[in-house]
């Protein structure tokens, strides 16, 4: 069975407390895009699982979409598969792609060994891959609070908006966004933010990141403003970073970037 993973972006990101277990209460939109990597599970006589495409750093063997395997091994009678991941969304990016590709084995499992989970109870596996897992479970915008794993939904519809996503080759662990950012309680809910008019956005929606990542990494902040300059309507950096997106009212211009950026363009 194949299926195609895809990334998100965050319409805003507050980072509001941090908990007694060491992760941070937060709270942004969360809003899927179709940069999209490949994903192929089928039966096999032993259990086995590849790679293409980006690189992926790191022993295959803790590759979250095996941990997803595995996860569901302990509580289900599952026979072997293959799996083959070809990584088209870059990692370090903010935009979601591992977390994506591991909500997505637990959903091509369930519908291939007909498991007959539940919504709930798949994301209930997936919050236990990662934070911002089980959003992908069903891949619809959502106000995403906690630890970015509860979720309330949002009416918000940017169909009519094209979006271009910018990946400048950048690598920012999550460690090392969280290490420079200061929990402050906002002032603006993301909610809120979200329901005045997108013009105003460039001042009531904040990705909390920025602050401390702009000034360390000049390129992402020239990126944010070389995208208003070509008529965005919205910019920012996704997640904490680095990929950085613009949205446009219909379809969006075409851009000139150094040749080592990825890019994604394409309708919401």
């Amino acid at each position: 069975m194949l299926d195609f993973p895809n990334a998100k972006i965050n319409l805003g990101l507050q980072i509001i407390e941090k908990r007694p277990d060491g992760f941070h209460n937060l709270e942004s939109c969360f809003y899927p895009v179709q940069w999209c990597d490949a994903l192929e599970i089928l039966p096999a006589t032993e259990n086995t699982f590849t790679m293409s495409g980006l690189p992926v750093p790191g022993n295959p063997e803790t590759n979250l979409c095996l941990k997803a395997y595995k996860l569901l091994e302990k509580e289900h009678n599952l026979p072997p598969v293959h799996m083959h991941l070809h990584k088209v969304i870059p990692m370090g990016a903010g935009l979601g792609g591992g977390s994506a590709d591991a909500a997505f084995v637990l959903r091509i499992l369930n519908k291939l060994l007909e498991l007959n989970l539940t919504i709930d109870s798949l994301q209930q596996y997936a919050r236990q891959l990662g934070s911002d897992c089980a959003f992908f479970v069903e891949n619809k915008p959502v106000i995403a609070v906690e630890r970015g794993d509860v979720f309330t939904p949002t009416t918000i519809d940017l169909s009519s908006y094209s979006c271009v996503v910018v990946y400048p080759g950048i690598h920012i662990t999550t460690a090392e966004a969280y290490g420079g950012v200061t929990p402050i309680k906002p002032t603006c809910s993301i909610e809120m933010a979200l329901k005045q008019d997108i013009r105003l956005w460039r001042e009531l929606l904040v990705n909390d990141f920025e602050k401390s990542l702009f000034p360390k990494y000049p390129e992402l902040e020239n990126l944010k403003e070389n995208l208003y300059e070509a008529g965005a309507a919205y910019a920012s950096m996704t997640g904490s970073g680095s990929a950085v997106y613009g949205l446009f009212k219909g379809d969006a211009p075409d851009l000139i970037f150094p040749k080592h950026y990825l890019i994604w363009k394409g309708l919401l």
